[in-house]
């Protein structure tokens, strides 16, 4: 769930706030409680959320419901798109924070640190292929 309100804001759009969140999965048949969001958000007595509040919460995402009520359910080719934007947006942040952090470092260290992030996106690319 989490990763889906993450996607939203990658996606250019504003977080959520849980009114927004309860009034689209209410257009979508299902009355979500508070503490219900809660819990689904933290992963808490998963076997306990109802299969039409999942549903619901799909649609409101815009996400096939598989992905939410099937434990095999595949991540949806816009999520995972997503994903790998995030990931990259982030791992750039981290290194423009290292090249001012570090700012007085020598430049080959900094390469390094460049080179290090890079290996690991190309393992994590490699290893999503596999999957």
């Amino acid at each position: 769930m989490n990763l889906l309100l993450d996607v939203v804001v990658a996606e250019g759009g504003e977080p959520y706030e849980f009114a927004d969140i309860q009034a689209g999965v209410r257009e979508n048949g299902y009355e979500l409680s508070r503490t219900r969001w809660w819990r689904i958000r933290t992963g808490e007595s998963p076997d306990t959320v109802p299969k039409e509040a999942l549903v619901a919460m799909a649609k409101f995402f815009n996400v096939e419901p598989a992905y939410l009520t099937d434990e095999s359910g595949e991540l949806p080719e816009r999520i995972e798109r997503e994903l790998q934007l995030l990931k990259k947006m982030r791992r750039n942040k981290l290194k423009n924070i290292a090249a001012r952090t570090l700012g007085d470092i020598d430049i080959k260290t900094l390469e390094a640190i460049n080179a290090l992030l890079d290996d690991v996106d190309a393992y994590e690319s490699n290893d999503s292929e596999q999957d």
